[in-house]
């Protein structure tokens, strides 16, 4: 019985100081983006107008500002009285070459049967044949210039040119337009943030840095992370413009200005879990390991930092140093 308490003891005493050497942490400086907070604007990858082919009065409105629109969808329909009066009058002259056509047939079928039985010459077979090629293309260029104003009283709905958002009127309903007017301004539906950074950070910035949203800004409780996909070759008003694709923007709001944070420079800087931080009386201790104990030193917290290894990373700014061994508390 002694014997087992005294294995007892040895196993309690053991199995602290394995966990503690198990939960060691030894201090690196590692290199981190140093971020610095701009202003982006949500904006459309292209704004477009949806113009007018023909000229006329505005007749049908469908759409106003807000409206989410189809590819091809008739969002204006114009109107012009003329081309109905047209149309009026090409029927009529289609009724009566119709009338003509078949009038020019049958004289053409009575020759040719009395041509056959030797009571006509052949030269009236031919002149009926004429009159009737004659008859039919007559026919056919009344039916082929109806086709033409059929096609621009079509073309008097003003369609969508792509999948979007309107974003502006600009006719109402009985407004004239010419061919060629715009009737509204269309949003493309794939919104993106433009960035708009210092010269003094062109250098650092590239296509494919990340960028992060926090969460107070984009109505939402974490924070959105984008990744920039194109940089302007060209400074404005000493700053560079670049486009950053956001998961999850809003598409709605076309110029909502949101604050990003984008990497800067690098700089160095220590790094470990939260876990290993803790507080009292509003100050931030963590634990040294000297030998074979551990102690007790304040440090000042920084900003959080998660990364793909530490996805808890608390930035430490004094207090520890390079080399050191931290004890999980």
């Amino acid at each position: 019985m002694l014997a087992l308490r005294v294995l007892a003891v040895v196993a309690a005493l053991v199995l602290p100081a394995a966990q503690a050497r198990a939960e060691t942490l030894t201090i690196v400086q590692r290199s981190i983006a140093d971020e610095k907070a701009i202003f982006a604007t949500v904006e459309s990858i292209s704004v477009v107008p949806a113009r007018s082919r023909i000229g006329g009065t505005v007749a049908q409105l469908h759409v106003k500002e807000g409206d989410a629109v189809t590819r091809g969808q008739a969002i204006v329909v114009v109107g012009d009285e003329k081309l109905a009066l047209q149309m009026k009058s090409l029927d009529a002259q289609i009724q009566a070459l119709q009338a003509q056509a078949d009038q020019a047939q049958v004289d053409f079928n009575r020759t040719q049967g009395l041509v056959e039985r030797g009571t006509l010459p052949r030269v009236k077979l031919d002149e009926t044949r004429t009159a009737l090629n004659v008859a039919q293309n007559s026919l056919r260029a009344r039916i082929a210039e109806r086709a033409v104003v059929q096609q621009q009283l079509n073309e008097g709905q003003v369609l969508a040119p792509q999948d979007g958002r309107v974003l502006k009127r600009l006719v109402a309903v009985g407004s004239v337009m010419l061919p060629g007017d715009p009737a509204v301004t269309i949003a493309q539906q794939d919104f993106k943030l433009r960035l708009r950074i210092p010269e003094r950070h062109a250098h650092f910035l590239k296509a494919g840095d990340r960028i992060r949203i926090e969460g107070a800004e984009s109505g939402e409780e974490a924070a959105k992370w984008g990744v920039i996909d194109l940089v302007y070759p060209q400074i404005e008003e000493g700053r560079v413009i670049a486009d950053a694709k956001v998961e999850g923007l809003g598409e709605y709001f076309v110029g909502d200005r949101l604050r990003v944070w984008i990497a800067g420079d690098a700089r160095p800087a220590f790094v470990i879990p939260s876990s290993y931080v803790t507080t009292r009386f509003g100050i931030d201790y963590v634990q040294l390991r000297q030998g074979n104990h551990a102690v007790t030193v304040p440090v000042q917290r920084g900003r959080d930092l998660p990364t793909t290894d530490l996805p808890d990373g608390l930035e430490i700014l004094s207090g520890i140093r390079a080399g050191d061994q931290l004890v999980r508390p």
